[in-house]
């Protein structure tokens, strides 16, 4: 199992718990500072988000299983979720996510100096970073990259930006969030099928003064034993062409590859969240020296309402104060509609929260603005 726990010092550089981490870059044409290591803070100044124009509602999918609305709804607190369809792509959203999101913090995006691509359903097998940089009109050529930690890879993505910026001197890091987890869902299985949505959330985080410092604190983990809870494996077939075409025997048989449809322990993953994510929230908490009481908003990461219910309670947080998407399971697009409509304002203390496929968790305690 690998681990991080890691709390943020006053001066702007990390005070790791158990492992140390650092960032540099040494391209010539990056507009990045040449020296290692600089004191510096990084805010969260612009977010965007972006869903596809198709609709799938309980009752949908009512007629491909036998579910109702009814039980869906009481279960995960989702009645619809947004699916790419026809000519949308993953890559058309994350590029109007992170546009959004550029033009919120008032930068261009041959500004931006990183982008960090979290997606576990690409367009492109070798990634879906490189496309978002050219599509997106990033003409300096910054490094663009994509992580990969399901549903806690925005959260790794966050990190990652804020040790970049404390270590390597960039200055402008794009943050991308997008699935198209449908892709490889299987909608015979209403255990499964009801729970994912498509999406892209976008956040620039920007360097700044030490004393303006945005990220507090976090906890984050990887446990891979868990994998057989929640995964998706390749499978192969093996093809005709063990024989040559000049009817030699090549001495093994090539195979197609493709990815096997999501295989999800429902029982199992609730009970990892029920113990893991509150105990990395009060890891983060005790990181950043903050209480609870100074959380003024929860926002996890939505497998469906049992859960965000089950560890607020825990937490004894109150529900009000708890930022809830569940149509998306995805932190910066909650994030993105919290701060358009006005609920979460400039200077206030987010706690957020991801877990997923690895098995994979972690918190991180951000301010906005």
């Amino acid at each position: 199992m690998i681990s991080s726990s890691i709390g943020i010092n006053r001066s702007g550089f990390c005070s790791p718990k158990s492992v140390s981490v650092s960032c540099s870059s040494t391209s010539k044409e990056s507009r990045v500072p040449k020296f290692p290591l600089i004191s510096k803070g990084c805010k969260l100044v612009g977010c965007g988000s972006a869903i596809p124009n198709s609709h799938f509602s309980n009752d949908d999918i009512a007629k491909i299983v036998d579910t109702s609305d009814e039980w869906i709804s009481s279960r995960t607190g989702i009645r619809n979720r947004r699916i790419l369809t026809g000519k949308e792509n993953l890559t058309g959203l994350a590029v109007e996510a992170a546009q959004k999101a550029l033009e919120m913090a008032e930068v261009k995006a041959d500004e931006v100096d990183l982008i960090l691509f979290c997606s576990s359903t690409p367009d492109d097998l070798f990634g879906g970073a490189p496309e978002v940089q050219k599509t997106l009109g990033c003409n300096r050529n910054p490094p663009a990259f994509d992580i990969r930690a399901a549903c806690s890879g925005f959260l790794l993505g966050l990190v990652s930006a804020s040790c970049h910026i404390r270590g390597g001197g960039f200055k402008n890091v794009l943050v991308i969030g997008a699935d198209c987890v449908t892709r490889y869902v299987d909608w015979t299985d209403k255990k499964t099928c009801v729970l994912f949505g498509d999406a892209a959330g976008a956040i620039l985080v920007q360097a700044c003064d030490s004393e303006e410092d945005g990220l507090f604190g976090f906890d984050m983990h990887t446990d891979g034993s868990g994998s057989r809870y929640l995964n998706a494996g390749i499978k192969h077939s093996v093809t005709s062409f063990a024989i040559g075409s000049d009817g030699s025997d090549l001495g093994f048989s090539p195979t197609d590859a493709s990815i096997s449809h999501i295989q999800m322990n429902g029982q199992a993953v609730f009970r990892f969240v029920d113990k893991a994510v509150p105990e990395s929230i009060t890891a983060s908490l005790t990181n950043a020296g903050l209480r609870l009481s100074d959380i003024d908003w929860l926002l996890l990461h939505q497998a469906n309402k049992r859960i965000i219910d089950r560890v607020a309670t825990k937490l004894e947080f109150p529900m009000d104060r708890v930022i809830s998407n569940t149509s998306a399971a995805s932190i910066p697009l909650a994030l993105d509609e919290a701060v358009r409509s006005g609920k979460v304002k400039e200077g206030q203390t987010i706690m957020t929260a991801g877990f997923g496929a690895g098995l994979t968790w972690g918190s991180a305690i951000v301010r906005w603005g």
